[in-house]
């Protein structure tokens, strides 16, 4: 966001000035030809501008909101509300360019999908809706699971993507800009059906979590596994715990190594690049940013800040991620103390009042603030930046929903008594296993340990490497 020069309270969130940029270009092209000739490489503002060519092949599109639209698929299925259905084939062509680069969960697919090991499970999720989680929802569908599903953001549904799902007989009810209404609106969709209750959770923030905890207790008891994947999420479950009110087994997937040392660190190191200079076209050599949290998240954001040459600071409230930072030699400070000379401000914490209306008064003409951590409590206004602006590697995607995957038939198929009434990590073995599945993409050939060296170790030759405490 910026603050206007001459109301210095002006606050622009940075998916609005995506959205007009977007709209500006598409309107340069006034036939559905030209539009759908558009070539890809050419304009890498994929998911986002491509949702938009999309979206505006019929003005009145914008004007009537999806709920209140009659839309069914190619079976004659009403079961889903998306934007326009008629998007599914170009969505289809999203999902299918995201499969090459996600060959692990490909795998898995294949692997799997003669057991069926998600026979018989009805999952509802609430994750982001793009093309790299569609591959991971047909891949519960392969692998025998029924789902319905709805979007953890509402602004970064692929609206072509959620069509294709749609079509392809997935009960999907989301679509990019959804109001705060809409958004609890198609989380009760998914959940209250007619004939169908759900036996597992996939979540991404805990928000499903809470919804069905708080108005459908009775089917919140039934269910048999949570899947959570954002610190949000988590934090929320642990309370549940602590307060003795979970009563089904969760999995912790954001704690997991994979999630954490991969989806955290990596992909944003890419992402948050990509998604201020999508929005801003800022140039990031001698810029002052201060980066509030060093966790994983902050850790990637931080690295590429740094190789572009801008000077970082880093807020903390954790003395070992402090530390770190000094080491990796970044300046920690107070917020206050900085907030007057900065020109980007990004949260990473998955806290709330990060940035406050206070703060907000203080900066300097056109700062930046934009928010990576998934909670959208870290600024007084403000979403994720960079599934909101922007799109993220779909390699690294692959990863989580792997694990995803895992956890969901670990929680599924696991004997009475494995999993009680608490919040779980992922067996270390799971992590190590989707590990191995991505390592094939890069060639690279893992040594052996002898039948000596894993006794000296005291390791299985096979694995776990590492103890379950290792993050």
């Amino acid at each position: 966001m910026r603050l206007g020069q001459k109301n210095r309270t002006l606050v622009c969130l940075l998916w609005q000035i995506q959205f007009a940029d977007d709209m500006q270009e598409f309107t340069k092209f006034p036939t559905k030809t030209g539009r759908r000739s558009l070539s890809r490489s050419i304009s890498q503002s994929s998911t986002d501008s491509y949702s938009s060519a999309a979206s505006y092949t019929d003005s009145s599109d914008d004007e009537v909101s999806p709920r209140e639209k009659q839309q069914t698929n190619s079976k004659g299925s009403s079961n889903f509300c998306v934007k326009n259905i008629k998007q599914a084939e170009f969505g289809r062509r999203e999902i299918e360019i995201a499969e090459q680069d996600m060959s692990a969960l490909i795998s898995l697919r294949k692997r799997a999908q003669g057991e069926k090991p998600l026979a018989g499970a009805k999952i509802v999720g609430c994750t982001h809706i793009t093309a790299q989680t569609a591959v991971l929802i047909e891949t519960l569908c392969a692998l025998g699971a029924q789902c319905r599903w709805s979007a953890c953001n509402i602004y970064s549904t692929q609206n072509e993507v959620a069509a294709a799902l749609a079509e392809a007989g997935v009960a999907v009810f989301a679509w990019k800009g959804e109001s705060e209404d809409d958004f609890w609106w198609c989380i009760d969709r998914c959940v209250n059906m007619d004939g169908w209750q759900a036996n597992m959770i996939l979540d991404d923030g805990g928000d499903l979590t809470h919804w069905v905890y708080k108005k459908y207790p009775n089917v919140f008891k039934k269910i048999r596994g949570i899947v959570e994947e954002s610190v949000t999420g988590v934090h929320r479950l642990y309370q549940l715990s602590k307060a003795g009110k979970l009563c089904v087994p969760a999995m912790n997937v954001n704690d997991s190594v994979t999630k954490q040392k991969f989806d955290n660190l990596y992909c944003c190191r890419e992402s948050i690049l990509d998604g201020l200079k999508r929005t801003t076209d800022v140039m990031f050599g001698g810029k002052q940013v201060v980066v509030c949290g060093y966790g994983e998240v902050g850790k990637g954001c931080c690295a590429a800040l740094k190789a572009l040459g801008a000077i970082v600071y880093i807020t903390e409230i954790d003395p070992i991620c402090a530390l770190q930072a000094c080491m990796d030699g970044f300046r920690v400070v107070k917020l206050n103390e900085v907030i007057r000379q900065v020109d980007v401000v990004i949260t990473c914490t998955g806290n709330k009042n990060v940035v406050t209306r206070e703060h907000l008064d203080r900066m300097k003409n056109s700062c930046i603030v934009c928010n990576m951590g998934h909670s959208n409590t870290e600024i007084d206004v403000g979403r994720l930046l960079n599934l909101s602006c922007s799109t993220v590697p779909t390699f690294v995607l692959s990863i989580t929903a792997t694990t995803q995957a895992l956890a969901l038939i670990e929680l599924y198929n696991a004997p009475e008594g494995r999993y009680k009434q608490d919040v779980y990590l992922l067996p270390k073995k799971m992590d190590e296993y989707v590990a191995s599945l991505h390592l094939p993409s890069f060639d690279a050939h893992l040594t052996e340990l002898t039948d000596d060296q894993a006794k000296y170790l005291g390791l299985n030759k096979n694995g776990p490497f590492k103890p379950n405490y290792y993050r």
